[in-house]
């Protein structure tokens, strides 16, 4: 039995239920999970190893020290969420143009049929370019220029503006180097001065090196059949499974744009600032960054709209859908606003209202503006799935639970 840490707000205990179920049915290593609800948090829950390969032994090396209050996570596609806010901020302050071309702000990026490629297409993964033709290296993928010059050169699988498919990787170049262009500063930089610490978060896209001691080590578990996945198809359509096993599909070339797959808690790795995949944060800098993105924070540290960062103008823009139906890369039915996964089947958030973001193996973070809810749960365990994971669907249940019966 794992001794479930932190604390909830009268009449959320079954968020704090869920969590522990989920180190005991459905397979959990080392984990938090924290609710904020009109800017006050409401659930600051921790638990487990903070390494996800530990054996339950106490060593004297150290794969045995437990999670803490503290410890941070790679968070893998969570970072588009952040990521995407960027973007929209730029647009809220007038510096980007949602409706311009991408080879405005980037010349290079306008050649193979990308001319009439828009800056909302980027954020709708509908720009035609989820693979490269070419795959990067781990280290090419890291070193900021190999990146935005592959993407500027790929020729589109689709006529860009015409359909989506996930950017699992490509998202990365084409996220960052259009900040970089629009701004003159990286967009983990931008990130930590605009967000994170206006913000007070521990979130970071690029982790200084005196950070590293802090995040958990990330490994594969697997994820336990039968009633622990309530509610969720574990077993993935024939048509799914076939797309990640047939090298020549836009799935697999998708996420394998970086091959061989780089080692996700390798330093160099954390340090790099790739918007697709990763960002490290803790659940409370994601509960945090999502609860501030609708409403006002009253610790916030910056003065400007009390802590809120996206305008009701903004806020719209975000989770109005720019893409729905079956997406071309993941094989499933997928709903996007401006940069932020929309409530749905394949992704199932707080509501028909909510928007955020999973991340693959398990980590989600998201925001319900009718709810007042920004949550964040973060994990080192990665099960098999892409958008809905078991235990981040249970505790989604159990907020939803809560937040009935306290209407009841």
């Amino acid at each position: 039995m794992v001794d479930v840490q932190g604390t909830v707000a009268d009449g959320f205990e079954p968020v704090r239920d869920a969590f522990a179920e989920n180190f005991a049915r459905r397979g959990e290593r080392g984990a938090a999970v924290v609710l904020y609800r009109a800017g006050e948090k409401v659930v600051d829950l921790w638990g487990g190893r903070k390494r996800a390969d530990a054996d339950d032994a106490d060593g004297a090396d150290g794969t045995a020290e437990p999670w803490t209050q503290h410890t941070a996570q790679v968070v893998r596609s969570v970072t588009k969420g952040v990521a995407a806010a960027v973007p929209l901020l730029l647009h809220q302050r007038g510096q980007l143009d949602l409706d311009g071309r991408v080879s405005t702000y980037w010349p290079e990026f306008k050649t193979n049929g990308k001319e009439r490629v828009l800056v909302r297409h980027l954020l709708g993964h509908r720009t035609g370019v989820p693979v490269l033709d070419t795959p990067l290296t781990p280290d090419q993928a890291l070193d900021g220029i190999s990146g935005p010059r592959a993407v500027a050169a790929q020729r589109p699988v689709w006529e860009p503006g015409t359909d989506h498919g996930y950017h699992a990787q490509t998202y990365s170049w084409l996220m960052s180097e259009l900040v970089r262009r629009v701004t003159g500063r990286t967009i983990g930089r931008w990130i930590a001065e605009e967000i994170s610490f206006p913000l007070g978060l521990d979130l970071w896209l690029g982790l200084p090196a005196e950070q590293h001691g802090r995040v958990g080590r990330i490994a594969p578990v697997e994820a336990p059949a039968g009633p622990a996945a309530q509610g969720l198809r574990l077993r993935p359509k024939r048509s799914v499974t076939e797309a990640y096993q047939d090298p020549d599909s836009l799935t697999r070339r998708a996420f394998g744009a970086i091959t061989p797959l780089p080692d996700e808690n390798d330093p160099a790795y954390l340090a790099a600032e790739l918007p697709a995949s990763g960002g490290v944060a803790t659940a409370d800098a994601l509960a945090r960054f999502y609860a501030a993105l609708i409403g006002p924070l009253p610790s916030a540290r910056t003065a400007r709209a009390g802590g809120r960062l996206f305008a009701p103008a903004t806020l719209t823009l975000a989770r109005t859908e720019e893409s729905a139906g079956l997406d071309r890369v993941l094989v499933v039915g997928t709903r996007f606003g401006l940069g932020y996964m929309l409530h749905g089947p394949a992704s199932p958030l707080l509501g028909p209202g909510s928007f955020g973001h999973p991340g693959r193996g398990g980590s989600l973070a998201f925001a319900d503006p009718e709810a007042r809810i920004g949550f964040g749960y973060v994990t080192n365990g990665m099960q098999r799935g892409v958008t809905a994971d078991p235990r981040a669907q249970a505790l989604v249940r159990a907020v939803r639970a809560a937040l009935a019966d306290q209407k009841a």
